[in-house]
């Protein structure tokens, strides 16, 4: 057998647990056996049934001696039988599953593990997981638990790993070199991958674990190392003059720049005049002044000759990207065109020719400008705003439009530096840690629904004196009608709530063009209140508002929720987060203490990695990035550190993998940069 067979090859797996083992992502048996445990149980100590303990979980052995009885209660089938070791005798019970009572054979020893529970006047171990022992039975063992899903029981998954370990036996291609498995400590793969599933020992575990933490995270680094020497090898990138017309565009801004705003612009003047392709991301807390940076970048690039394009990933965003560019841009005779999804046929055709024949310098708009028949004259930068939205593919397909173009990534969400090394590991970063003088300290509270009438009447006295709020309620995932139902009710209720306000609500469900003009009317400050799910997260800027209430503010993350808080204190007047959560849980705590006490996007990051893991951080698969099966970012930092260092020192060593040791790697590492596994 081989990991490349397809699973149905197992015994067992016929068409129906064939569908479900996809539904995991399990379609080969290589899949399977990479479908890593989520956690274990521990069946290594026996107990006799006199020392069972009450209401713990406890694993004992046990012979059947008489056949169970099944009776009928309603709907439910109760399966109860007694078991007997030389100690005593427990009933057990299992609910519904009346095949047991003659599936456990008279005669025969058993190892049950399940919990002893007091009911109705009865001592039972209800509904435990039971298997025979054969003779040659050696005490128990720690079992994994995988993540399944309906109709697939961890019973079935165990005994499907069980014949493909049987099956591959030794057989599984080891990738990594022998110096580096040496240098490193690394246990062979074969080895990994058996006590990874079913441990012989605690080292056993520890071991192979270690060794597929890191396997999972080398491979990922060389890959992104290969892709950022790919696109450094591109050729040489357009070295830009004038550097006084930079200096000119800086007059063209309303305010002066902050330091970091010039460290930041001085490292991307390097770039774009070193003769190398621009690969950068600029990383700054929300209102630091990402934009800014933009914008000069774009202006010096236009007086060059080339055209620049801005790509971001909602229409709100883009319109108000281009409002912004257009009043700055076009007193110093710079054509803004935007380009938008929902552009008229006409529209569309005649942007599209100011693109194609460069009389559109600077164009902005959402994804609609990577799509096929928008052509460039001339592009000599790419900007992709909030980048956590795109894939990797889609911004080089922006970058793509162009011959050596030069490629600026944005983003407003602070990443810890370790993680960012992984997601960007394509990237030079610059970081902006340093908000513009006079930007206003929000205050912070996070309360319970008992204080909503107080909250209400804050709102109705900050509107009377002419400011706006935004109120968050948040996203009902698993269904969209509930979503809008739920948006539209609650703005139902604050109307009630809120007499002499104005209130309108946008959601998910709404087209795009009533979206803006709901948008339009709310910075116009012809909206008092905004009731929105959380399309206001990214970028909206309307400095007349100052309150932003999150209900439920338990369900959002950190992260999200600091980017919310973002929206307020863009004025001169004092801004206000409120945060309402009747959640008691030691996470939602923790998160609302960490908002009331800081207001640093890079320390609120850290923390939430901690609290959410990285898988929830935001979503890895967003980044375009193969997701991480094994590896924690948090807690496998110093093995992340070793596997850049060893991706780096093999690169350094054999830089196209050509020795006749790294071919299985090549491989491997090729499937992961052939797009298919970048775009995911």
């Amino acid at each position: 057998m081989r990991g490349q067979d397809a699973v149905s090859v197992l015994k067992g797996v016929g068409e129906q647990r064939e569908k479900r083992l996809h539904r995991l992502g399990i379609v080969t048996v290589e899949d399977l056996l990479t479908h890593y445990p989520r956690e274990y149980k521990d069946r290594s100590e026996i107990l006799k049934i006199a020392d069972l303990p009450p209401d713990e979980p406890a694993t004992f052995l046990a012979q059947i001696k008489e056949e169970g009885q099944n009776s009928r209660h309603g709907r439910l089938v109760y399966t109860r039988m007694k078991v007997y070791d030389e100690t005593g005798a427990v009933g057990v019970l299992w609910y519904n599953q009346p095949y047991m009572k003659s599936s456990l054979k008279i005669g025969e020893w058993y190892l049950f593990s399940g919990r002893l529970q007091k009911k109705y006047g009865r001592t039972e171990v209800v509904s435990p997981e039971c298997e025979r022992i054969g003779e040659n039975f050696a005490g128990g063992r720690i079992l994994p638990v995988y993540p399944s899903v309906e109709g697939l029981s961890q019973k079935m998954l165990r005994n499907l790993m069980e014949e493909a370990l049987k099956e591959m036996s030794g057989g599984m291609q080891e990738e990594l070199p022998l110096w580096l498995r040496k240098e490193y400590h690394l246990a062979e793969r074969n080895f990994a991958i058996e006590n990874i599933h079913f441990p012989k020992t605690e080292q056993g575990f520890y071991d192979a674990r270690k060794r597929l933490v890191f396997e999972e995270l080398f491979l990922l680094q060389t890959a992104l190392y290969q892709l950022k020497s790919t696109l450094e090898e591109r050729g040489e990138g357009i070295r830009l003059k004038k550097k006084k017309a930079l200096q000119d565009g800086e007059t063209l801004l309303p305010f002066a720049l902050t330091d970091a705003q010039k460290r930041v612009l001085a490292e991307i003047v390097q770039d774009m005049t070193s003769g190398k392709i621009m690969n950068r991301l600029v990383q700054g807390d929300v209102g630091s002044g990402k934009t800014a940076v933009a914008l000069l970048a774009a202006y010096w690039t236009i007086q060059n000759g080339y055209q620049a394009a801005m790509m971001a990933p909602t229409e709100v965003l883009a319109r108000q990207h281009a409002a912004s560019f257009r009043d700055l841009l076009e007193p110093a005779g710079i054509t803004v065109v935007l380009l938008t999804g929902s552009l008229t046929a006409k529209e569309k055709r005649e942007r599209l020719a100011q693109v194609a024949d460069g009389t559109a310098q600077m164009v902005i708009g959402t994804h609609a400008v990577i799509q096929k028949g928008v052509e460039f004259q001339k592009l000599g930068l790419a900007i992709t705003d909030e980048q956590h939205r795109f894939g990797v593919r889609q911004r080089s397909t922006l970058a793509e439009k162009g011959e050596n173009v030069h490629t600026l990534v944005m983003t407003a969400t602070p990443i810890p530096r370790t993680l960012a090394l992984i997601l960007y590991g394509d990237l030079d970063i610059s970081i902006i840690d340093e908000l513009p003088p006079g930007r206003q300290k929000i205050d912070t509270s996070a309360v319970d629904s008992r204080y909503h009438p107080r909250i209400y009447a804050f709102i109705e006295k900050h509107v009377a004196a002419g400011r706006q709020a935004y109120v968050i309620c948040p996203m009902i995932e698993e269904n969209e009608k509930l979503e809008v139902q739920s948006v539209l009710e609650y703005t139902a209720e604050l109307t009630e709530e809120l007499p002499h306000c104005r209130v309108a609500c946008v959601h998910g469900k709404m087209k795009a063009k009533e979206k803006q003009t709901i948008m339009d009317s709310f910075a116009a400050g012809e909206i008092d209140v905004l009731v929105s799910t959380t399309v206001v997260e990214v970028g909206i800027n309307v400095p007349n508002a100052t309150i932003m209430l999150i209900e439920n503010a338990e369900r959002f993350g950190l992260a999200q929720l600091h980017q919310l808080r973002g929206r307020v204190g863009r004025g001169a007047e004092k801004s206000y987060c409120i945060l309402v959560s009747d959640t008691k849980t030691k996470v939602a705590k923790e998160r609302m203490k960490t908002m009331t006490e800081s207001e640093d996007g890079f320390v609120i990051s850290e923390k939430d990695l901690k609290l959410r893991g990285p898988g929830e951080f935001f979503g890895i698969r967003q980044h375009g990035l193969p997701e991480l099966k094994i590896a924690d970012l948090c807690r496998d930092l110093p093995i992340l550190k070793e596997a850049q260092a060893a991706a780096a020192e093999l690169l350094r060593k054999d830089r196209n993998l050509e020795q006749m040791e790294h071919q299985p790697l090549k491989v491997r590492i090729a499937g992961y940069l052939d797009g298919k596994r970048l775009e995911m």
